[in-house]
């Protein structure tokens, strides 16, 4: 038998030699060679308690992991940012004596950094994968830090596990591989074996993971804060960003094929929008819930891998971010700002979610080794608007340069200056939250339902969005070089629901699961896309013309798009002018070769007298690209014969009228629709 017969026969499990381990076999410890009893729980104050910062072993082993990489974010490394505005619409001093939360006089200065998770600096930005949302409020108070993702919960429910989470997601040691992508073993393995993220997994396998730009995907503080208002009254919160465009996503062979011709593409879109005064705005949301209502809902209010229903705890709109200026230098804006979950204003404060405690220590940590030392609040972009005053001395990066041989607390040679402010001088103060408890290394029974809110996830997809997930899991699996990792992935999700897990062995090859799925029938529409708002503004039109065109007729279609907040980019196979029938001239934006239909939002083609051979071979592609994505298409004068040619007539989301302003009008509809997910596509 021939060496590679006898490999074909071995399982592919067999072959995977490269993931055994030196260490196989052996017990766990510390770097300094402690064995450790546990590694799934961070040290509490009783189960459901906050974290004890004598916690060595998870302080270990979060410092070594915040350190592993240099200069660059460990995770949201590939990120942009833009400068903005907060306005609040009516004051939340019933909930927060926070001054930015309470005063609707004020517009507080904000900086915004989206961001991907996975990928280095120079990955795509138009892969599977969650987004990162941050907002510092540059208050009066002090700097306020809104940390959070496009997505309302997390993989993980304990900080401690959040080394391993990145080390499985990240590319693999032994060749580097996937860059910011998570179709691989480590990954799935890490899933398969720590069933918590079940939840999460649903959201980046659905379309809420490759949106279609950054001002169009919602932002979530992922964590339960507290507000606490003047009288000391604690209130649960959960802070939501809604996009004033709405909810939209790409999908997914369009996300692979931009991710080649334009890896800028998010951050490229945010730019043009701002330069161009179409300016991103968001909506504050907050869900509160009383404290004393901790204990009357089915799932655990401090469980990061949990949501609030918005049908259960309704969504109060507050107040709206607007972005309206794009920063002068990408690297002393952009990537030397330092976020913090932990940079707060007096009114707002923490609760004892494990993942955001660690979060608390974490981000300080980072920052050290990220920006070169402690001094990285005296960078200009981390700087507070508010004068600050304190001890803190020396150190790399030092900008302030302190006078007076003081520089401790208490002291009597300058007058004990500075001293601490009393709270109703606005000095912060702690919520006075009682916590009692054995120190113990364990989580909560309330947090072990790992599946009910999967599976309400996907009760309230739409047919399109389940079919996609369906995709999905079928695309990520698929890249498996593992069976057994597959199989313990479909077994996992057998919890969630039968019909996916189903879709998705079929698909690669696995013997559907026969039993299982999940007695949950509850849905929350507001989790649905299909239910986001619907709007044609600042949609990408790509307008396609050629010599000879119906003149002043179509450039009256295309200020009718302009007058619908679209935005027309004139393609044609050469760049200059192109002249109509009567004489009117219309400048080409971009030729076939410099935009690619997957950058559009919708395609019209307006055709011409003029067409050549390879005119309507360009035209074929990109109608039948826009088709196969869903998109709007439309078509006057000569462009109603190119879509008949291409047998596009008659399908949903496809408008040819001779009319320009009943086109308009129909186009418009179809365009604001985002997709139309009623075609047969092959």
């Amino acid at each position: 038998m021939s060496d590679k017969k006898k490999v074909d026969k071995q399982s592919k499990d067999e072959q995977l030699e490269h993931y055994r381990r030196e260490d196989s076999g052996k017990h766990l410890t510390t770097n300094q060679g402690l064995k450790m009893s546990e590694d799934e729980f961070s040290l509490k104050a009783g189960e459901r308690g906050p974290t004890l910062m004598e916690d060595f072993h998870f302080r270990e082993k979060m410092t070594h992991f915040d350190h592993e990489r240099i200069p660059e974010r460990v995770v949201h490394a590939r990120g942009f940012a833009a400068h903005g505005e907060f306005e609040l619409y009516k004051s939340l001093e019933k909930y927060t004596k926070a001054d930015f939360l309470t005063d609707t006089s004020k517009k507080t200065p904000v900086f915004t950094r989206f961001s991907t998770v996975a990928g280095n600096r120079g990955s795509s930005e138009t892969v599977r994968d969650a987004r990162g949302f941050a907002t510092k409020f540059y208050t009066e108070e002090g700097n306020y830090d809104l940390v959070g993702n496009n997505i309302p919960v997390f993989f993980i429910q304990d900080a401690i596990k959040f080394p391993d989470l990145v080390h499985a997601l990240k590319p693999e040691p032994h060749n580097e591989m996937p860059q910011a992508a998570s179709a691989h073993d480590t990954f799935w393995d890490f899933i398969a074996n720590n069933q918590e993220s079940a939840h999460m997994v649903m959201w980046a396998m659905s379309d809420r993971a490759i949106p279609r730009s950054f001002r169009m995907m919602e932002g979530f503080g992922v964590h339960t804060f507290r507000l606490v208002n003047a009288e000391g009254k604690s209130h649960f919160v959960k802070f939501h960003w809604k996009p004033v465009l709405g909810t939209h996503s790409l999908v997914w062979d369009e996300a692979q094929k931009i991710s080649g011709k334009d890896a800028d593409f998010h951050r490229g879109d945010l730019y043009s929008s701002i330069e161009n005064g179409d300016y991103p705005e968001y909506e504050l949301g907050i869900q509160v819930i009383p404290e004393e209502d901790e204990d009357k809902f089915e799932f655990d209010v401090l469980d990061p891998t949990k949501l609030w229903p918005e049908e259960d705890v309704p969504v109060e709109i507050v107040g709206k971010l607007t972005l309206n200026r794009n920063v002068d230098n990408v690297f002393a804006e952009t990537e030397q700002v330092a976020f913090h979950p932990g940079h707060v204003v007096p009114g707002i404060d923490f609760t004892n979610d494990p993942l955001l405690q660690g979060r608390l220590f974490s981000y300080t940590d980072t920052q050290l080794i990220r920006l070169g030392g402690p001094n990285f609040h005296e960078l200009p972009i981390n700087r507070p608007v508010c004068p600050f005053f304190n001890n803190q001395r020396d150190g790399y990066g030092r900008q302030t340069i302190n006078t007076g041989q003081v520089s401790y607390h208490k002291n009597s040679l300058a007058q004990n200056t500075p001293e601490p402010a009393a709270p109703e001088e606005g000095g912060y103060e702690h919520y006075h939250e009682k916590v009692e408890g054995r120190k113990i290394r364990a989580r909560s029974v309330s947090f072990k339902d790992h599946f009910s809110q999967a599976t309400l996830f996907w009760n309230s997809m739409s047919e399109p969005e389940k079919d996609h997930l369906i995709q999905a899991f079928s695309f990520e699996l698929g890249k498996l070089e593992s069976d057994s990792v597959r199989k313990q992935v479909i077994e996992m999700f057998s919890n969630v629901s039968l019909d996916l897990v189903q879709g998705v062995a079929k698909n690669i090859g696995i013997t559907p699961p026969e039993h299982g799925g999940s007695d949950v029938t509850k849905s929350s529409p507001a989790l649905s896309q299909q239910n986001t708002v619907f709007k044609p503004d600042t949609r990408v039109v790509g307008v396609i013309v050629a010599d000879n065109f119906a003149g002043s007729e179509v450039t009256n279609v295309l200020e009718g798009l302009a007058d619908k907040g679209m935005s027309p980019v004139v393609i044609s196979t050469r760049q200059g002018t192109l002249k109509g029938a009567d004489g009117t001239e219309l400048t080409v934006d971009h030729t076939f070769t410099t935009v690619d239909p997957v950058l559009l939002d919708a395609v019209y083609v307006a055709g011409g007298g003029e067409q050549s051979k390879a005119f309507r071979k360009k035209v074929s592609y990109y109608l039948n690209e826009a088709f196969t994505h869903f998109k709007p298409i439309g078509a006057t004068h000569e462009g109603i014969q190119l879509l008949q040619d291409n047998e596009l007539l008659e399908e949903p989301g496809v408008v040819a009228e001779e009319n320009g302003v009943e086109f308009v009008s129909k186009f418009t509809e179809a365009v604001a629709a985002h997709r139309h997910w009623d075609r047969q596509v092959i």
